[in-house]
């Protein structure tokens, strides 16, 4: 049952980056990003519903405020790896914003932690991978660029911008996994589901974060939502939300192979990328991604 939750998760979160992707790629929506929030949060919290009234999850506003800073961390990354997506290939940025446990090991690494060897070498792997695949990015020729993006259905200039956002995400996503590790240890003392405590506390402040944003853009900036160019937002959404629901059942019933199986899904991205969105990188892009997919499922194996 493990093989099918953890397919079912990766499949799950390589289809939200697929439709979040189509949804928030439109250069002349400013607000596309403000819209998946909305769409994100408004899952969330009817998943956080659910686990409240027929999941029996106590939730209190002392939970919600202590894992708050958490939370904040991880809905900005996602907000600004939402924004990014206008601006850069799905097959580039996928990679980079996944290799944020690397980096949370790196923090870990400061805090005085220990890893395996087999760690550090998955770390090293991230590490370099990004690195270089943000130099292949940079230094790539104008006219090849272009070339090999003429199939694509959107055409990417080199920006500073397109790969700092990613890298940002990524940064942002692994202080919120170093700090969710110390939050936990702390919840864990007092509540004794603490983790799907936790999870519902994230689930309410995104969608609260949700309808910040319906305020914002639909009561102030008066604009109009529609189903045509909203549905794949919410489709990620979707996507999202049962990958997490996925995961979490997948990892306490296999953790040692369920983790780096779920832990590759930016490769399953990388492909619907190049069959749906017909993106096309040159054999030095795929090279450095496929050193950090090998990271990443390096560090998943064990981690587990």
């Amino acid at each position: 049952m493990w093989f099918w939750l953890a397919l079912a998760a990766l499949l799950c979160w390589s289809g939200s980056d697929l439709f979040s992707k189509i949804g928030c790629s439109d250069p002349d929506d400013r607000d596309s990003h403000l819209k998946m929030v909305m769409m994100v949060g408004l899952v969330m919290g009817l998943h956080a519903a659910y686990e409240i009234f027929i999941g029996g999850v106590r939730i209190s506003l002392g939970v919600i405020w202590t894992y708050l800073p958490v939370s904040l961390l991880y809905i900005s990354s996602m907000v600004l790896g939402y924004v990014g997506l206008r601006y850069i290939e799905l097959s580039i940025s996928s990679p980079i914003c996944n290799s944020s446990g690397a980096l949370a090991a790196i923090l870990y690494l400061i805090s005085g932690e220990r890893l395996e060897k087999m760690q550090y070498v998955g770390v090293l792997c991230v590490c370099l991978g990004v690195i270089s695949l943000a130099i292949v990015d940079a230094r790539e020729d104008e006219e090849l660029r272009a070339r090999r993006q003429e199939a694509s259905n959107r055409k990417y200039a080199k920006s500073l911008l397109a790969l700092a956002l990613p890298v940002l995400y990524c940064v942002l996503d692994a202080a919120g996994s170093f700090c969710d590790g110390l939050v936990l240890d702390k919840l864990s003392l007092t509540i004794e589901n603490y983790e799907a405590t936790a999870n519902v506390a994230y689930e309410l402040t995104f969608l609260f974060a949700g309808v910040v944003c319906f305020l914002y853009v639909c009561l102030w900036k008066k604009k109009r939502l529609s189903v045509r160019s909203e549905g794949p937002k919410l489709i990620g959404a979707c996507f999202e939300t049962a990958g997490q629901f996925a995961y979490i059942f997948a990892l306490s019933a296999n953790p040692a192979a369920a983790a780096p199986m779920i832990s590759s899904y930016c490769a399953a991205s990388v492909l619907w990328s190049r069959i749906f969105l017909k993106e096309k990188l040159s054999w030095k892009h795929y090279l450095t991604i496929a050193a950090v997919v090998l990271g990443i499922v390096i560090l998943g194996v064990y981690d587990a």
